[in-house]
């Protein structure tokens, strides 16, 4: 349906045309022809450009914490909200921080910096109109900031700032809210989890929770890096054999005798 409405206009937009130059070549106006034809151009851009941005609508529908959204997604809608989603699946927002390791305070600053890129648009204006039908991206993103990352920001940095003003030189494992820091991150990154998997659905990412989890060579990675458990006593060191619970021979001793 919509492909033969396009066709339509299309055909009569080029029959217009063609009834202005047909006029302009009867009547000789040079300079008509220019304007006109000037004229015709700025149309054919902004048409493309209109054109541009409504095609291959796709909806999208989110079950979110406590709502359900759906977004008519274009060109424009897919763009932002790709980019978006690969703000958060490179920062500690879905990054995995395991209790040996991290900093905290990086930690933070990477949440605080995504809070940042996240609320740029709607405070600057760059954020396009709400569409006219559906939910908007920015709207999603709206959600993110004042239910999860602002509550979780407003409680943790003035509280991991003291005890570094209190403690300089001491290290953030010693800090007695680490652990409780460590799990409520763990639960933030959940609560986000639907929403940038979110995005990534609106950006028409093919399986977007594959950016999230951690490959399997890493998890083999890791795994062949920790060195094996033996019991006491099994050593190769000694000319042993693994899993044998015969010493090895020490120089000069000879074996049973046959």
């Amino acid at each position: 349906m919509r492909t033969a409405v396009r066709t339509l206009l299309a055909a009569v937009v080029g029959a217009l045309a063609g009834i202005i130059a047909y006029s302009i070549s009867q009547t000789g106006g040079q300079r008509l022809s220019i304007v006109v034809g000037g004229l015709i151009g700025v149309a054919a851009v902004l048409g493309a450009d209109q054109y541009r941005r409504s095609v291959q609508l796709t909806e999208v529908r989110l079950v979110l914490p406590g709502s359900e959204m759906t977004f008519a997604a274009n060109t424009d809608m897919r763009q932002a909200a790709l980019r978006m989603f690969f703000q958060a699946s490179t920062r500690v927002a879905t990054r995995p921080l395991d209790d040996d390791s991290g900093n905290l305070r990086e930690a933070l600053n990477s949440l605080k910096a995504l809070f940042d890129l996240y609320r740029e648009p709607l405070e600057s204006g760059s954020a396009p109109p709400p569409p006219a039908r559906g939910d908007s991206v920015h709207e999603l993103v709206l959600d993110i900031l004042n239910f999860e990352l602002a509550p979780f920001l407003a409680k943790w940095h003035p509280r991991l700032e003291a005890f570094r003003a209190a403690h300089p030189d001491e290290s953030e494992s010693t800090w007695q809210e680490n652990a409780a820091f460590r799990e409520e991150l763990r639960a933030l990154q959940q609560n986000l989890r639907p929403y940038i998997l979110g995005l990534g659905k609106i950006a028409g990412l093919r399986d977007p929770e594959r950016h999230l989890r951690r490959s399997a060579w890493h998890a083999g990675h890791i795994a062949s890096a920790v060195p094996a458990h033996r019991p006491p006593g099994d050593d190769l060191s000694d000319g042993g054999e693994a899993g044998s619970s015969t010493p090895g021979r020490r120089p000069g001793e000879d074996g049973p005798a046959g």
